[in-house]
């Protein structure tokens, strides 16, 4: 595998190798091993999800607080997402920048990205398949959010926003500065 960070420290675009043949092909989509040598992180996931959705749908912009904030490895293993994650570690020299990929199937990257991040996809076929591994448990209480189209962030989603699937908890996540305020962000 290859391993490259972003321009957001701690946040890596991970391109497995792919073995193919006539009868398809075989890649190994995490090695602990390989992924601490490349990262120097000691990540132990806990709980795998995956999430299937018609193109449109936009998911997110999604965070876990406190003791249940996640680390997350994403990946599409069928379709195509613009995957999104936005810095939401106080202390960081990117705080509150954001940054996009494309995930398919035919690529097979993958995203980590760390505890204190919102994260967020677009799907842009449809019948996608998204999968991502948690580093930490669901906790409902500590599920937080920001808004997809906050005028600070500017994240350009490159799609009609008439035309985006969202769910109503998705459309009524706070923006930015409403999120840093209530979660004592200075």
């Amino acid at each position: 595998m290859t391993v490259e960070e972003t321009y957001i420290k701690g946040c890596y675009v991970i391109t497995p190798k792919v073995f193919e043949d006539e009868r398809g092909y075989f890649l190994e989509s995490f090695n602990k091993n390989g992924f601490e040598k490349e990262t120097g992180l000691g990540i132990d996931f806990v709980q795998d999800n995956e999430s299937k959705s018609s193109k449109g749908v936009l998911r997110g912009l999604h965070i876990q607080t406190g003791q249940y904030e996640q680390a997350k490895l994403v990946r599409v293993t069928k379709g195509k997402v613009m995957d999104v994650c936005v810095d939401l570690r106080p202390n960081s020299e990117t705080f509150g920048k954001h940054f996009s990929i494309m995930l398919d199937d035919v690529h097979k990257q993958q995203l980590f990205i760390p505890k204190g991040f919102a994260h967020g996809f677009l799907v842009l076929e449809d019948n996608t398949i998204f999968n991502y591994k948690c580093d930490q448990f669901y906790n409902k209480a500590s599920e937080r959010g920001v808004i997809y189209n906050d005028k600070i962030l500017n994240i350009d989603w490159g799609w009609p926003e008439d035309q985006l699937i969202i769910s109503d908890k998705d459309m009524n996540l706070p923006g930015f500065e409403t999120f840093c305020r209530n979660e004592g962000i200075e």
